[in-house]
C-alpha cells in the first residue's frame, strides 16, 4: 500500500471511531436543533442584522416558555405556532438545554 492510501485510510478510520463515540442522543438532540437553523442559523447563531433572535446562548427557562407558548398558540406568530406543534414538552426541554448551552 503506498503512504498517501495509508494514511487516508487511517483519516477515515479515526473519522469513523469518532462518529461512532459520540453520544447517541446528544446526536438526536443536534438533529432537532438543526431543524431550526433555516430561521435562526446554524447552533441558533443568526447572521449579523437578521431579523430573527438567535437562540444561541438564551436562557433555558426562557425557550421553554416561549416554545410552550407558541404550541398552545398563546404567543403569535407566523410560523412557529405551527412548527412548536410538532415537539413534544420533552423535545422542548431538550432544544431549550441545546440552545442555551451554546455561546
Amino acid at each position: 500500500m503506498r503512504p498517501q492510501w495509508k494514511i487516508a485510510a487511517c483519516v477515515l478510520a479515526g473519522a469513523a471511531a469518532s462518529a461512532q463515540a459520540q453520544d447517541p442522543s446528544a446526536l438526536y438532540v443536534r438533529s432537532l436543533a438543526a431543524t431550526c437553523a433555516s430561521c435562526h442559523g446554524t447552533d441558533g447563531r443568526t447572521a449579523p442584522g437578521a431579523p430573527l433572535a438567535p437562540l444561541a446562548g438564551m436562557q433555558r427557562d426562557y425557550l421553554v416558555a416561549q416554545l410552550k407558548a407558541f404550541k398552545a398558540g398563546t404567543r403569535p406568530s407566523t410560523i412557529m405556532t405551527q412548527l412548536a406543534k410538532g415537539y413534544s414538552d420533552a423535545q422542548i426541554e431538550q432544544l431549550a438545554s441545546y440552545f442555551a448551552g451554546r455561546k
